[in-house]
């Protein structure tokens, strides 16, 4: 390959993201448009909220006991070799609430949900259903979009919520009964370290993670090249981007939500 057509290979690809990153914002701006004005689709909606929700549930709960036990299992050791076995329940309920629960229902959402909106808009794309329902004077961001969008911000949050407490309990469960921590301890040390504010400023990150997958998945999936091919590699860029934004996201909102906060 010579240095010309290095050089033309790179400017097509900068172009393909500026393109991109054009189009991405032009959805996203239209989209919430129709949030704020309050026009969006019920019944598509609350079909949303259940795949989204209510059948997400399972796994997102099972992943976060997983994640609150293995941690509580590492660090009650430490704290107990220290003597500060008396600050386990802390240590444990801070991590799960401010970072772990958040981050993991983050990821099991973009990888269940993310893939199958992109799926699901992909293959009516390339069925031409996305264009029937143009020709009807039926926007697609108003039928298809905004009810994805919406329930993610809805429901995101409050799976968070529910994993938020499933894993301080697996952590409780590790701690007590086989750590040998007293109860009475692991709970006064949870409710003097972890506030109220910890837990809703965990839900804001979880509903910033909730728009980046609906959206992510929603751009993917209208936009999805021609064929199969064209669907599979629709949803395998939904999950990777929406993946790699959570993780970049959740650094940048822990450093303003939680930077100065109380230990």
């Amino acid at each position: 390959m010579n240095a010309s057509t290095f050089a033309s290979s790179i400017g097509e690809k900068i172009l393909s993201i500026i393109d991109a990153t054009g189009k991405f914002s032009l959805m996203f701006g239209n989209i919430f448009i129709l949030l704020f004005k309050g026009k969006f689709h019920f019944r598509n909606t609350i079909n949303q909220l259940a795949f989204i929700g209510t059948d997400s549930m399972p796994i997102a709960l099972l992943t976060a006991l997983a994640v609150g036990m293995v941690f509580s299992l590492q660090l009650s050791d430490q704290f107990i070799r220290y003597g500060a076995s008396s600050m386990a329940g802390g240590a444990v309920s801070l991590a799960v609430t401010r970072e772990l629960a958040p981050l993991f229902t983050g990821v099991v959402v973009a990888g269940r949900v993310g893939a199958a909106i992109a799926a699901e808009l992909g293959s009516m794309k390339v069925t031409e259903q996305i264009d029937a329902l143009t020709a009807m004077a039926v926007s697609p961001l108003y039928y298809l979009a905004l009810p994805r969008v919406l329930a993610c911000i809805i429901m995101v949050p409050v799976l968070t919520l529910f994993s938020i407490f499933t894993g301080i309990l697996g952590g409780l469960l590790v701690a007590v009964f086989i750590k040998g921590i007293i109860l009475s301890s692991f709970i006064e040390s949870t409710t003097s370290f972890l506030h109220i504010p910890d837990i809703f400023k965990a839900m804001f990150k979880s509903a910033i993670f909730g728009v980046i997958i609906s959206t992510v998945g929603c751009y993917q999936g209208i936009n999805t090249g021609e064929g199969a091919e064209g669907v599979g590699k629709a949803t395998t860029n939904s999950v990777v981007i929406s993946l790699i934004s959570i993780f970049v996201f959740n650094y940048l909102l822990s450093s303003v939500l939680f930077s100065g906060g109380k230990m």
